[in-house]
């Protein structure tokens, strides 16, 4: 099960994404994990014993992106059933690119959900009735100093 999930942006050829994952008591199926995303094709570093990474870099969800590019941001209460993410992203445009998704699954009823999102300009005016639609709590952050600081 997928405890954890951020993805960022970094440019056009490349994302990080840190995923958290539950496996078996004492880590019996962890090998088999990293073993089929790398066969996937995908690089995987094991970061479970770094408490850096546990402590304070997974909540980053990837720092800061390599290129300049103006998103809008929103923090987002994701209802904790099957769906739920589908849901949201077949509601987006088609021509909006998810720059950010960070999720935390705390057990609770909803998820909580940070994503970035490049909005053409022309559709910039018009998120809220887009997010609406969809029907998830959401607030928008893209001008919250947190945000600036450390990830903008």
């Amino acid at each position: 099960m997928v405890t954890e999930f951020s993805y960022r942006y970094a440019d056009n050829s490349e994302a990080h994404i840190y995923v958290g994952v539950q496996v078996k008591p004492g880590g019996e199926d962890r090998q088999a994990v990293i073993d089929k995303l790398r066969e996937g094709g995908y690089q995987v570093e094991d970061l479970t014993d770094n408490e850096l990474a546990k402590l304070h870099i997974r909540h980053l969800s990837g720092g800061r992106p390599s290129e300049r590019f103006e998103e809008e941001v929103y923090r987002f209460e994701f209802p904790e059933r099957p769906g739920a993410l589908m849901n949201f992203l077949t509601q987006l445009p088609h021509d909006w690119n998810i720059s950010l998704f960070h999720y935390r699954n705390h057990g609770a009823a909803y998820g909580r959900v940070l994503v970035g999102m490049q909005v053409p300009n022309g559709d910039r005016t018009h998120v809220a009735e887009y997010l609406d639609a969809i029907g998830y709590r959401y607030w928008r952050e893209s001008d919250n100093p947190a945000y600036r600081l450390f990830m903008a």
